[in-house]
């Protein structure tokens, strides 16, 4: 039997696989955001359809984080892994062969399906793969997620101006498919007798699920029972609405008040380049903090100063706002770590990952569609930014719950 000390030993094709998933979970999104304007004058669609494309990867992400654990109880964790790849590849090519509006939504749907289970999948694969390094691992591919989601931002409008739009969408089919390769790899490893990660899966089998895959315990866990999943949900869920609703829609706030769509798209990227520093920090202060509440007070301080400045001035410190802004969203790489940090096994950390991943992101499919409603109602941006800036007060009064030191199985079972 293969054995080793080394927390890495038999387990570096994983990690790849999971690095090079993370990368995957936001290229749909923020490669196709900055080239709304764009396409609406291409095919004609008006505010109602923003709001809608704004909707969709929640609602995915809704969906399948509901859908996920059941679907990996079914088949396990690493294939479910491979099919979230396939998916998000095969929509991710759909888009740009499409010949109108619905045929980039159905894309998007297919491909945000296939992300929205590797949200859910992630957390439980670097519990059972690395238990002792979940700050370590967790920083890491967050931190790749975060730049899934910056690079396709900043080089949408660019690359559409040098190959057109299709061109400009169609490239990030390259690395789910590159992700997927890496898993069908895993598995066939895991399949070899005598592999090192075949002795791996198996010792972190036993050490860490109560049974293969996911654990029957995963079912027994009532996580809508349990305080600190209802307030991990809010946490994720207002985080996820505030964030979606500003990827839809800081580009247009942007060009209303005299920019370009490039700058638009900019600050986008700007935008989500903050989460850099939020997915190194974050997981490294959760697993030395006790109750880390005080790191989600800075983030509800951040919004306090730029939703009155993108409001009042958007134009006079952009830069300024937008940073504040993306320091906001740092609960979001803080939730993903509490996932592991409050449950004892994979399968409760599957269960706490779908269920908060699942109910917050129904709740934040709200953001972008009413949003853009509130401004249409009065054609300004002083009703959206009041309903942000309530969301932001919701999501800490379930932070004070989520940040509270107890465990998911000791309140769920």
């Amino acid at each position: 039997m293969y054995s080793s000390s080394s927390p890495w030993a038999g387990r570096v094709l994983v990690l790849a696989g999971i690095l090079l998933s993370a990368i995957n979970l936001r290229t749909a999104v923020t490669s196709l955001t900055p080239l709304l304007d764009l396409l609406s004058l291409r095919f004609g669609f008006g505010p109602t359809v923003f709001g809608l494309f704004g909707m969709l990867p929640t609602a995915a992400f809704a969906v399948f984080g509901v859908a996920t654990p059941k679907i990996a109880h079914r088949i396990g964790l690493e294939q479910a892994a491979l099919l979230s790849m396939l998916l998000a590849a095969l929509g991710l090519l759909v888009r740009p062969l499409a010949g109108g509006v619905l045929g980039i939504a159905l894309g998007c749907i297919i491909a945000l399906a296939g992300m929205g289970m590797g949200n859910v999948v992630l957390p439980p694969l670097v519990k059972r793969y690395f238990p002792q390094r979940v700050g370590t691992v967790s920083a890491a591919y967050l931190t790749l997620l975060q730049m899934g989601t910056i690079i396709p931002a900043l080089t949408a409008v660019p690359l559409a101006d040098a190959a057109g739009w299709r061109w400009s969408m169609g490239v990030w089919t390259l690395p789910a498919l590159v992700a997927a390769g890496v898993w069908l790899v895993v598995l066939h490893k895991e399949r070899q007798k005598d592999s090192p990660l075949t002795a791996t899966h198996d010792q972190a089998v036993r050490g860490g699920d109560a049974a293969p895959e996911l654990a029957v315990s995963s079912v027994r866990l009532r996580p809508w029972r349990s305080p600190l999943a209802w307030g991990m949900t809010l946490m994720f869920g207002m985080t996820s609405l505030i964030s979606y609703a500003m990827f839809t829609w800081l580009p247009k706030l942007m060009t209303e008040a005299g920019a370009s769509p490039a700058f638009g798209g900019s600050m986008v990227a700007l935008f989500a380049a903050l989460g850099l520093v939020s997915a190194l920090t974050m997981p490294a202060l959760a697993v030395r903090i006790r109750n880390p509440f005080l790191l989600v007070v800075a983030s509800a301080l951040a919004y306090a100063v730029a939703f009155p400045g993108l409001l009042f001035a958007p134009m006079m410190a952009p830069v300024l706002w937008v940073v504040l802004l993306g320091i906001g969203p740092s609960t979001f790489p803080l939730a993903l770590t509490l996932i592991n940090l409050r449950t004892r096994t994979p399968s409760g950390s599957a269960t706490l990952s779908g269920f908060m991943q699942g109910m917050g992101y129904t709740l934040s499919c709200a953001g972008p569609v009413v949003f853009g409603l509130l401004h249409d109602l009065r054609g300004d941006w002083v009703l959206p930014f009041s309903f942000l800036g309530l969301c932001a007060l919701v999501m800490l009064a379930g932070s004070w719950q989520a940040c509270q030191v107890r465990m998911l199985e000791d309140e769920a079972a």
